[in-house]
């Protein structure tokens, strides 16, 4: 369906506008630094697709393009073939500034012939056989004697690679071993017979380099190459054609990326022990970088944390050694699997590391921003309230709205917690903690009904763990029902702020007389100081229909002083925390 959507959207957009009417564009999707293996892709290309040309691209390089367009068009092909994945997410569009000599098809010129209408996809296949000429035959470069003897200069590493290359290309499934034995010979063949070459079962000069072509055809795309970073103390092969060095935000070197392809290097240099090492071990899970989903391990001295979610896959390692923390953190966009694999393989296999660390005051004079940890984005919930705890073992009540479409839940940051009761139209809800916590304190309910006009306090969040600790909100009892006449309803008038909801409600001497109720329910809009809270007879018929057991009720007492009061406040008070 997705196809024949997109043949239809193409083949309108090609009849609604004038061919020759705009500078011509094109969508440049693949280029290869040996003219053979960009003919065998254009080749491959030409049978699934309209319109594709090949031209050099200077600097020994030659380029795999669609086109010509008009740029809108060129723009629209760019996406729909992306969406449906027959061309590489990282194609992008281009003018015809950027092309030389015309290599494919064979005979053709047509950077000077303006843009072409985008074809309809069910099309292209008629379309190529009524227009493009048969692939020109591959010339022999070597015979299979000239073959043989080339091949016998080959050192060791050579020949293991060429059976590396067969292996990922699904033509070999035997030992890496260099001995070119039956397997290799019948790999070989088979490679030859898929690539249109005579199947001898031995490789030539030219076929042996555009099968490394192939293989290292993601690495090249990406720019692949050594780089020494000397403040960093580290020297590893890097995607530098996609990423380019930034700054210095110690323990960071940041390399963004240059391109489309939304790429990110991170070299980690730092001085530390063990302590140092876990410590960054557990921040690098805090950031924005590091998506939850994911194995993760650490041992005495290195860690590996791999993230996968919100459209990015990253990889990070550190090892320490000498006092010297050392690794890196690859971020790459999620669906490009198969190159991120190699990218991060040809990455662990050349890292080095060099003399020295980078200066722990490195980028001490960049911005100063709460929300960035050595200018990464710090992770943080969609939402975050307000919950206190009801029994010993950490069990928290805290309003239904704070855990409405949560993928993952938490109490004070760091403990994953689960729905264990919910009751919508009361707007209550109670969380169990994954692992047993021990409170400081927990509520205990007011026998009664509070007095109307007397003093309460709301303890919360209002700020969303911004401080660090609950702040409590003064106001007094109003009313003992809703504005509607709801008797499970308190009316306040306390003006909360969006944090708080989920809170306790407490009297002047610490007892809970309700649970702050979310404002503006319904889609009304009151006045500023005027708020609602569950009252005890709703929170116990909600925890007695859960079979929730809590703390016998208390009968009002004194007044507490202010700091014991807050005291109070602050260690039955929780910071619920909503996730995608």
């Amino acid at each position: 369906m997705h196809r024949l959507f997109a043949a239809f959207l193409i083949s309108i957009v090609g009849l609604l506008r004038p061919a020759l009417a705009q500078e011509a564009a094109w969508v440049q999707i693949e280029a290869h630094p040996s003219l053979i293996t960009a003919r065998e892709r254009a080749s491959a290309f030409a049978g699934n697709l309209a319109d594709v040309n090949g031209f050099a691209l200077g600097g020994g390089w030659y380029g795999i393009a669609l086109g010509p367009y008009t740029r809108p068009d060129a723009e629209r092909v760019l996406r729909i073939y992306r969406l449906q994945g027959q061309i590489p997410q990282d194609a992008y569009v281009v003018g015809s500034e950027n092309f030389g000599q015309q290599f494919w098809p064979v005979g053709d010129n047509v950077l000077n012939d303006g843009a072409a209408p985008a074809q309809p996809a069910q099309a292209q296949a008629e379309t190529v056989q009524a227009t493009a000429p048969a692939p020109e035959p591959m010339p022999a470069d070597e015979t299979p004697a000239q073959a043989r003897r080339s091949e016998q200069a080959l050192d060791a590493g050579a020949r293991r690679a060429l059976q590396v290359a067969l292996k990922a290309a699904g033509f070999y499934a035997s030992t890496i071993d260099g001995a070119f034995g039956r397997g290799t010979r019948a790999a070989m063949s088979d490679w030859q017979a898929a690539r249109g070459y005579e199947p001898t079962g031995v490789l030539t000069t030219r076929q042996r380099q555009a099968l490394m072509d192939e293989y290292n055809a993601p690495l090249i795309s990406v720019g692949m190459r050594d780089r020494t970073d000397s403040r960093a103390g580290i020297a590893m092969q890097m995607p530098m054609g996609a990423v380019a060095f930034s700054r210095y935000e110690s323990p960071f070197a940041h390399y963004d990326a240059t391109g489309d392809l939304d790429v990110r290097v991170l070299l980690i240099s730092q001085p530390g022990d063990q302590a140092t090492l876990y410590g960054l071990y557990d921040i690098m899970q805090t950031l924005e970088i590091v998506p939850l989903e994911g194995p993760r391990s650490r041992d005495g001295n290195s860690f590996t944390l791999e993230g996968r979610g919100r459209g990015i896959v990253s990889h990070t390692e550190a090892t320490l050694k000498g006092g010297e923390i050392k690794g890196f953190t690859l971020i790459w966009p999620a669906g490009d699997e198969d190159r991120r694999r190699r990218v991060l393989t040809e990455m662990q296999a050349s890292f080095q590391r060099l003399e020295g660390v980078l200066d722990p005051a490195a980028g001490a004079d960049a911005p100063q921003n709460v929300d960035l940890i050595s200018g990464l984005t710090v992770r943080k919930p969609k939402r975050s309230r307000s919950g206190f705890y009801i029994d010993a073992a950490g069990m928290v009540l805290t309003t239904a709205e704070a855990v409405e479409g949560c993928t993952r839940i938490t109490l004070d940051h760091d403990y994953p917690a689960q729905v264990a009761a919910l009751d919508a139209d009361r707007g209550l809800a109670v969380l169990r903690p994954e692992v047993p916590l021990a409170p400081m304190t927990v509520a205990r309910l007011r026998a009664g009904e509070p007095r109307l006009q007397s003093d309460v306090a709301v303890s919360g969040y209002s700020y969303g763990g911004v401080l660090g600790a609950p702040t409590l909100t003064f106001g007094a009892v109003a009313d003992l029902k809703g504005l509607g006449g709801e008797p499970e309803l308190t009316r306040l008038a306390l003006a909360p702020l969006p944090g708080d909801a989920g809170g306790p409600v407490l009297d002047t001497a610490g007892g809970v007389i309700g649970l702050l109720l979310p404002r503006g329910k319904g889609g009304q809009r009151l006045p500023e100081d005027v708020s609602f809270a569950a009252d005890t007879g709703s929170i116990r018929a909600m925890l007695g229909a859960a079979g929730v057991q809590i703390d016998e009720e208390i009968a009002s007492g004194a007044p507490l002083p202010p700091d014991d009061l807050s005291k109070l406040a602050l260690g039955m008070t929780v910071l619920v925390g909503c996730w995608d």
